[in-house]
């Protein structure tokens, strides 16, 4: 078990200059889905994601001596520039929870503002780009305030393991290109506290895919992820379904290195209709693609079939499309999507994104 636990680590307030740390970080889309999860956001089964590139969360994280002391932490959220009460909350209890790793969250005061490149609702998990941007700046403050990580890698190791307690898929986002969370007997260093990069492993055909993102549906979910995973402790299939998971994040592995496009979409597509199965299967059961949502499935499996042209889709917890394919027929693919697939989407609208190289820090902008 990783234990960050460091109850030493205390500020002498009177020396704490005010500082500001900005971090983008991306979200992710999996490949083999992470469903079902115990103890602390710890996963029934590993699972394997692409990190993409132009679905992002922009946070600065701002920071100065607390004038009152106080057992919790003072923090204030903004969205898009606005005071947001509720994720302020979230964010609140989020850091009190990193307080046996953190003890000097609570001799600040915090500000934290924070901007997504997506619209909310579209499909995009912003709960993992958001949490892992919080967690890349907490990192960076630790640094900021007492001594630098030994090794890029234990940073990132680091901030995967906290961006986790946040938000489970927020861990893979971390890293660029792809990203595996989960122990796997195969993959060594894996581990169900924290994701581990695969993106050196993957072929060149995998380095710059693309993920277009159709918008079948930007109304809320009527059943939560956390409410979602939570279902899973009582559904009949549970036990099959994690086995099933680990054999195919090993599969997929195998698939990124030798560049199995056939079989990379084989997967994704049944990974997708197998996490939605999950949901039906539920007690109770709850139903979260839409009829326009089918319409679009059978519209790519006729246009691969006429084609002969490796488009594939998946799907998270909800309604919106993920439309995977190698760059080397994107004209053709978006002429699909363009001419028959945006009247199935709300507002006509869809997000086009790709395979990206993960966070990047950022100057503070005043």
């Amino acid at each position: 078990m990783t234990d960050y636990k460091n109850p030493g680590l205390t500020l002498i307030s009177s020396e704490v200059s005010p500082g500001a740390i900005r971090w983008r970080s991306p979200s992710n889309i999996a490949l083999v889905k992470y469903w079902g999860k115990h103890g602390v956001q710890l996963p029934r089964n590993p699972s394997v994601s692409f990190t993409l590139d132009g679905a992002a969360t922009d946070t600065t994280l701002s920071y100065k001596a607390r004038e009152l002391a106080g057992e919790g932490v003072e923090v204030e959220l903004y969205l898009d520039g606005e005071l947001n009460k509720g994720f302020t909350e979230r964010t609140k209890l989020f850091l009190e929870k990193l307080l046996p790793v953190y003890p000097f969250l609570k001799q600040l005061s915090l500000k934290i503002k924070t901007s997504n490149s997506f619209p909310h609702s579209a499909g995009i998990a912003s709960s993992a780009s958001g949490m892992s941007a919080l967690a890349l700046c907490l990192v960076s403050l630790e640094e900021e305030l007492f001594e630098p990580l030994k090794e890029r890698s234990e940073f990132n190791k680091k901030a995967s393991y906290l961006a986790r307690l946040g938000s489970g898929s927020a861990c893979r986002s971390v890293y660029g290109g792809a990203a595996v969370w989960g122990a796997l007997t195969a993959l060594e260093g894996s581990s169900d506290e924290f994701a581990v990069p695969v993106s050196e492993s993957l072929h060149t055909v995998f380095q710059d895919y693309h993920d277009d993102i159709l918008l079948i549906s930007k109304s809320e979910k009527s059943v939560s992820s956390r409410a979602g995973h939570g279902l899973m402790e009582g559904n009949p299939y549970a036990t099959a379904r994690y086995a099933q998971a680990t054999r195919r994040t090993d599969e997929m592995l195998s698939v990124l290195r030798q560049g199995n496009v056939e079989r990379f979409g084989e997967i994704l597509e049944s990974e997708a209709l197998t996490l939605h199965a999950l949901m039906m299967s539920s007690h109770p059961p709850y139903i979260l693609i839409r009829p326009n949502t089918l319409t679009v499935i059978e519209k790519i499996h006729q246009y691969r079939a006429d084609t002969g042209l490796p488009l594939y889709f998946t799907l998270d917890a909800g309604p919106n499309l993920h439309l995977l394919y190698p760059h080397s027929i994107a004209a053709e693919v978006k002429k699909f999507i363009r001419e028959q697939l945006l009247y199935f989407c709300e507002d006509k609208m869809y997000l086009a994104d790709r395979v990206g190289k993960g966070p990047e820090r950022l100057e503070v902008s005043e």
